[in-house]
């Protein structure tokens, strides 16, 4: 299937957004640690109606409102990965759960007694999604930040537009970037 390819200015930075004729595939931080991963060599840039409701979407959440639809999203990865941002879409705006948490959420609709919140976290890291799909929403146990794709400073104002009081979450010293 070919993937269409677009930039949008955001206040926190430029995004790439990759998307198909099913929806929206992709959307990264320029600069960001999975920069465009899994994007195909095979792909035209090209504005699409995925992309403009991405962008409308987009404007509201950095307006500091929570959107009221969600543009379609067409995500591809293993089985564990597409639980696991399943898991993501379903963080309440506004709210945070910690790895520990996913991985036990998992485990449940597996019907396991436990689920590493370590491969949790790696499923998170790669959601190609950025956002759209609230990998942000994770934290670490005891409220630290560790890891965003897009860098740990992007994470907090984006926990912060959501009403979120980031005092209350700690950076582990040495992490700010990607």
């Amino acid at each position: 299937m070919m993937q269409y390819t677009g930039v949008c200015q955001t206040p926190l930075g430029e995004v790439l957004l990759a998307g198909d004729g099913q929806g929206l595939t992709g959307l990264w931080f320029k600069g960001g640690k999975y920069y465009a991963l899994g994007l195909p060599p095979e792909r035209e840039e090209r504005e699409t109606a995925v992309f403009d409701q991405t962008r409308r979407w987009l404007d509201i959440y950095f307006s500091g409102r929570e959107p009221d639809f969600m543009p379609p999203i067409h995500l591809t990865g293993t089985p564990f990965q597409l639980a696991v941002w399943e898991l993501l879409r379903r963080i309440p705006y506004g709210q945070t759960l910690t790895y520990g948490e996913l991985a036990a959420r998992i485990a449940a609709e597996r019907g396991l007694a436990h689920m590493s919140a370590q491969a949790v976290g790696g499923a998170v890291g790669h959601n190609p999604v950025s956002i759209l799909v609230p990998c942000h929403r994770v934290v670490g146990k005891n409220g630290s930040l560790t890891g965003y794709a897009g860098g740990l400073d992007r994470k907090i104002k984006l926990l912060g537009l959501e009403g979120l009081d980031t005092g209350r979450f700690c950076v582990p010293a040495g992490k700010t970037g990607p």
